[in-house]
């Protein structure tokens, strides 16, 4: 039986119009999805040699990091971390691959190291068909659901009309996150009053601002909204008073995702209200201090390998969270007990304009650069009107770069706010290793 409908629509056609072969994804997921569990080891063994293989032989960037050895043991091969990653693509990507035919894109910059990437249209095939699969365990169809979403979008005009070309193909509606002082927030909840949303998708902090404001008033949105079905929430950690609160407030489930742009979504909460590992396009790993890996139950650092990629290597990468691994996990279905990090606060202005701290990816897209001369960043709310800028580069940000950044500031945030530059030579992270973007010492 098929885990997919066969079916015509923009959503799908939009994905094969820009070069990603989304049907054969889901049918080789369905594959993946179906083998015993004895058929998944050897899946899973032939794909960790296949991938480390195909980079060895076409990958320059991967073998110079192996240093040419030769690797008898999978715990023998290198970690791959983010500062390794900080150097022009064209350096990092597979033979026979070119920008023109990959899917490029950033990271958020959320745990200060920001970095371009790359994923094959056949990988990122596969990330979609992914969401698809889990999103569909919650009745959601990409297709025909009609989603809320809780986002940033770029200010830029041509960025701006993209993002909006990209709603209205896969069939959602936009509430901007930049803004969320009551009065944005009354416009949202008349939008749920008006639109048959199916479900509720974004950033926690900004999500669980709306429901804060929904208990002040006293208002349960599916009461408002009896459309709704779901809420996921996404890129920051949700705590479990949190959870709470939403689920009051919005009379839906709430599940909770965790993912990286530069990989896949890494783990889902499935129906049963496990953190299920996506286990079928990754394999994750959890390594103590001296990279020796851990047994399910112990805590450490998360290492993650892309099963699919060859366009680009991420073979035992350290995406820079901590985290557990349930004892009742399995090869097949690995459960995540506990994750540690992900967390944003959220920045109050002078206006009383409130921010989440993911609006900074925003701004600090105007200092990722592809050269990666900016290495590291922390951004620190000292005053209403102050912020520091603290970051680790190769050269100081020259006056245009600090003009382009303190435009989208003003174009994000607000204007008339200062802002301090401090070039670093290391940055002071936290006892878990993970470097936090955005920190308010209101």
């Amino acid at each position: 039986m098929k885990i997919y409908p066969q079916m015509i629509s923009l959503f799908d056609i939009s994905l094969r119009l820009n070069g990603f072969p989304v049907k054969k994804a889901k049918a080789e997921l369905d594959e993946i999805v179906n083998l015993s569990e004895e058929e998944y080891v050897l899946f899973l063994q032939n794909k960790k040699k296949e991938i480390v293989d195909f980079h060895l032989k076409n990958n320059p960037f991967y073998k110079n990091l192996v240093r040419n050895k030769t690797v008898e043991k999978w715990e023998y091969l290198p970690i791959l971390n983010k500062q390794n990653l900080q150097k022009p693509l064209e350096e990092r990507l597979s033979k026979g691959y070119s920008r023109k035919d990959v899917y490029v894109n950033k990271t958020s910059g959320s745990s200060g190291t920001p970095f371009v990437f790359a994923k094959d249209k056949y990988s990122h095939a596969l990330t979609w068909a992914s969401n698809i699969m889990r999103f569909g365990w919650f009745g959601i169809d990409f297709n025909h659901s009609y989603q809320a979403r809780f986002y940033g979008i770029p200010m830029d005009f041509i960025g701006y009309q993209k993002e909006r070309l990209k709603d209205f193909l896969t069939h959602r509606f936009r509430f901007p996150v930049f803004d969320l002082s009551d009065e944005v927030l009354e416009k949202f909840l008349k939008k749920f009053k008006t639109k048959k949303f199916d479900y509720i998708n974004g950033y926690t902090s900004s999500i669980v601002l709306f429901a804060k404001y929904l208990e002040r008033k006293n208002i349960v949105l599916n009461e408002v909204c009896p459309t709704l079905k779901a809420c996921f929430v996404t890129s920051e950690m949700l705590f479990e008073s949190d959870k709470k609160l939403l689920e009051k407030q919005f009379g839906i489930p709430i599940i909770n995702e965790y993912g990286a742009s530069e990989l896949d979504l890494i783990a889902f909460e499935n129906p049963n209200g496990e953190w299920q590992i996506n286990a079928e396009t990754l394999f994750v790993e959890i390594l103590d201090e001296n990279n020796k890996i851990l047994p399910y139950g112990e805590e450490g650092r998360i290492v993650i390998t892309s099963l699919f990629n060859k366009a680009h290597p991420f073979i035992r990468y350290e995406i820079g969270d901590i985290g557990i691994l349930d004892e009742k996990s399995t090869p097949q279905k690995p459960i995540l007990k506990k994750l540690i990090g992900r967390t944003n606060d959220i920045a109050i202005l002078p206006s009383g304009k409130k921010s989440p701290g993911l609006t900074f990816y925003y701004v600090t897209k105007s200092i990722i650069e592809d050269d990666g001369n900016v290495k590291e960043f922390i951004i620190k709310q000292t005053k209403l009107d102050s912020f520091e800028i603290e970051y680790v580069s190769d050269f100081e940000l020259n006056k245009t770069q600090i003009q382009k950044i303190e435009k989208a500031i003003s174009l994000y945030l607000e204007p008339n706010l200062n802002f301090s530059f401090n070039r670093k030579t290391v940055l002071g992270r936290s006892k878990s290793g993970k470097l936090k973007q955005f920190k308010s010492y209101l």
